[in-house]
């Protein structure tokens, strides 16, 4: 028997420890012109192939029984997620197969549970009221784990974002830390935290006597790449993992770095689920935690270039 929010899927792709290998072996996909990323072209050396390490992982009887009985029946995980984001989710060369980070924390999830994760692509706006109204299990989507948020769903937090630092390649201006960006050119996108922060930064270069953050603030992270690339600015503020993909891809990794150390103004990530769904959500912090004591979890995250956002626990609401 499926479970109701089986019945109502529209458009679902099966993700299964044997289909692996025909998902993280496709290549990459494009997060378009609004953000900047890379697209099919670029660089397919940057596409980790886990489905080796993914198809070693064995499902726990134990958690497998508590999995509720839709989805115990079903064998299925519903997965609503704006399949966009590289490389968090989005699509890989042949336009339909999800690829990305999260998708693999899923599988290894579904994996360790015994159990299939179907994709439902929606708007991210969509996400919360599906969850509420059953037609999704579950939603991975780069969401942040936040208290408004938690009025509405929960949370299994799963990884650490925020604000990095994106340089040239070499990094030839000896960028460190938020502290060496007084008295540089910096480029941000309009109306974003990251221009807040650039803000709040050059005030305190300031008040430390030294030169304030010379702020440029633009449309699009295509712009900013744009400026980093000629010399214009010596620096771009951006997410960790988009910040990752870009570096990894941009002119077959040639063009940028991230800067090392731990996300700035870092917040969680969160796996959603209904707020009547205990028994799915607490399978599944269970089964994240024993990937992240046994390794698998780092492992994935660094295949992706994005273990600075690593958890060494799970928290449930932790945001």
């Amino acid at each position: 028997m499926r479970s109701p929010a089986s019945r109502r899927l529209r458009f679902t792709v099966l993700v299964t420890g044997a289909f692996v290998a025909g998902l993280t072996a496709c290549g990459g996909g494009g997060t378009g012109s609004d953000t900047g990323g890379p697209d099919a072209s670029d660089n397919q050396s940057a596409i980790p192939d886990n489905s080796a390490l993914i198809a070693e992982i064995a499902p726990d009887p134990e958690l497998a029984a508590m999995l509720p009985p839709p989805v115990a029946e079903s064998e299925t995980i519903n997965v609503g997620s704006n399949i966009q984001s590289a490389p968090n989710n989005f699509y890989a060369g042949d336009g339909t197969s999800p690829i990305g980070y999260e998708v693999d924390l899923a599988k290894a999830i579904g994996s360790k549970l015994g159990v299939q994760m179907a994709y439902q692509d929606m708007a991210f706006g969509s996400l919360i009221t599906s969850l509420q109204s059953n037609r999704i299990d579950m939603t991975m989507a780069a969401m942040n784990d936040t208290k408004e948020r938690q009025q509405q769903v929960d949370f299994v937090d799963y990884f650490s974002s925020g604000i990095t630092i994106m340089v040239q390649k070499g990094n030839p201006e000896d960028i460190t830390g938020p502290d060496t960006l007084c008295g540089k050119n910096v480029a941000v996108v309009q109306g974003t935290s990251h221009q807040k922060f650039a803000a709040a930064q050059s005030g305190k270069c300031v008040q430390a006597g030294q030169a304030a953050v010379n702020v440029t603030a633009t449309d699009s992270d295509t712009q900013n790449q744009n400026q980093l690339r000629t010399g214009r600015v010596a620096a771009i503020l951006n997410d960790l993992p988009s910040a990752v993909y870009i570096s990894r891809t941009a002119n077959g990794g040639n063009a940028f770095e991230v800067v090392p150390g731990p996300p700035i103004d870092g917040g969680p990530y969160g796996i959603g689920f209904a707020k009547n769904n205990t028994a799915l959500r607490d399978s599944v912090n269970q089964a994240l935690s024993a990937l992240i004591a046994d390794g698998t979890y780092g492992e994935i995250l660094a295949s992706w270039g994005v273990e600075q956002g690593a958890l060494t626990e799970t928290a449930i609401n932790g945001g």
